[in-house]
């Protein structure tokens, strides 16, 4: 009886460390679909990546992908969700904020599948790109709000601020253009900063009475 009970007694133990062994195939499982999913939404589209496609690259049966994502539209927001992170611009010596932020931008995105796969399936879907326009126009309009010097003018500067990271990124990190993917992050930080500040605090062009 002692042995019995210390046969189970073991066993519980051993049930207790294994009990978090299903919430790390579940997050193993998870991590499989978003890379399935980034893969094929930038490599097909949104429109034509199906559930099935993805299921079979990530390994699973489709009613996985069902079970944790519940559709190809939460599948989709799911694998494309990103925090930028973006720094408090208003915090820093204003001249030193389009430098600040072409760093970050680079710190962010660098082997980030997340943003790149985000970039490529704007490039070729509506579903993609709007997502794509969400994010930025979620996240870069407070920063430009921080230090822009006139609040109307805040939605202009921040499309421009993003034409230029989105650029850069479409060349260096989809694109793969050699000249962009070559540049050090300090090169870019150097070439890209002075043009983020511009956007950022210099006077509209147009009222150039107006202080920066």
């Amino acid at each position: 009886m002692h042995d019995s009970d210390t046969d189970r007694g073991s066993g519980g133990s051993r049930g207790s460390a294994a009990a978090p062994a299903p919430a790390r195939r579940s997050d193993s499982t998870r991590a499989a679909i978003l890379h399935a999913a980034r893969e094929r939404f930038a490599s097909d589209g949104y429109e034509r990546a199906t559930i099935r496609a993805i299921a079979r690259d990530a390994k699973i049966d489709p009613s996985m992908v069902m079970r944790y994502y519940g559709n190809k539209e939460g599948l989709f927001a799911a694998a494309v969700a990103i925090d930028l992170e973006l720094p408090d611009l208003g915090a820093l010596p204003r001249q030193e904020v389009g430098r600040a932020l072409a760093r970050h931008f680079l710190a962010v995105w660098e082997g980030n599948e997340v943003l790149t796969a985000l970039l490529r399936v704007a490039a070729t879907s509506r579903a993609g790109a709007e997502r794509t326009q969400g994010v930025f126009r979620d996240q870069i309009l407070p920063v430009v709000r921080q230090v822009c010097p006139d609040p109307e003018q805040v939605p202009a500067r921040a499309a421009l601020v993003t034409s230029q990271l989105l650029g850069l990124a479409l060349t260096r990190y989809v694109l793969r253009f050699p000249p962009a993917a070559g540049l050090t992050r300090e090169e870019i930080v150097a070439w890209l900063g002075p043009t983020l500040q511009r956007y950022l605090t210099a006077p509209h062009p147009d009222h150039p009475e107006r202080p920066s």
